[in-house]
């Protein structure tokens, strides 16, 4: 049994990223720990104040609703203002990624890639990196980064930056079990050809599927792997 845990900026990033493959490891009997560092919405819309907060509880509240549906060990939710994490000292959210590590001491980490076009990605990919720096004793023996549909592919294309996967996961048993779970976000749906709309999701993993023999896939880059 292993501990696994997600490092996500919003929530709904964790099963648009990593869902299928997370599903995939409580099959097999790990552990699943997800912290979510951002409220996730409030930069999309210009409401009233009680409105905005309205909004962030149902988006909270949805989150906890698909950790009960995937069976996750346990949830770390914080509300750092959405896309506003550059406002934010680096140091900080270091720190809270630190203290969620200290208490899982997992094996395998997710979190984002780190060239997407949402700063609060690519934030938390740093930050991610700087908490499970590779010193002596630590647990953490693999670190991935996934895609995040309408951010990963909308990045400016850069052969330093671009994501490249070199690790891909069979999410036929599991794809259709990761679109109900998505499902549950009902505030983050969106209508296809958007790519996140379920049709979309199950497109981009068909796509990655059929690149290497298979019918579903998740992909991911692989940062380090201690053997």
């Amino acid at each position: 049994m292993n501990k696994i845990m997600v490092v996500a900026a919003h929530p709904d990033d964790e099963i648009l990223g990593c869902g299928g493959t997370l599903l995939k490891h409580i099959c097999q009997g790990d552990e699943l720990y997800v912290l979510i560092l951002g409220e996730g919405i409030t930069s999309r819309t210009s409401v009233l104040q009680q409105e905005r907060e309205k909004r962030v509880n149902i988006l909270e509240s949805a989150v906890k609703k698909v950790g009960h549906f995937m069976g996750w060990k346990k949830l770390f939710t914080f509300k750092l203002n959405d896309n506003r994490f550059d406002s934010i000292d680096l140091l900080d959210i270091v720190k809270i990624v630190e203290k969620a590590k200290e208490e899982v001491n997992p094996q395998v980490v997710y979190t984002h890639h780190f060239g997407d076009l949402n700063i609060d990605h690519r934030i938390t990919h740093e930050a991610v990196v700087t908490a499970f720096r590779p010193l002596a004793g630590s647990s953490c023996r693999r670190i991935l980064t996934f895609e995040t549909p309408s951010s990963t592919e909308w990045a400016t294309p850069s052969s330093s930056r671009s994501f490249m996967p070199n690790i891909y996961v069979d999410i036929t048993d599991t794809i259709e079990r990761k679109c109900k779970a998505f499902e549950i976000y009902e505030s983050e749906l969106c209508v296809y050809p958007h790519p996140r709309s379920v049709k979309a999701l199950k497109a981009a993993a068909q796509y990655r599927g059929i690149q290497v023999g298979m019918e579903y896939a998740e992909v991911f880059s692989l940062v380090r792997e201690l053997l």
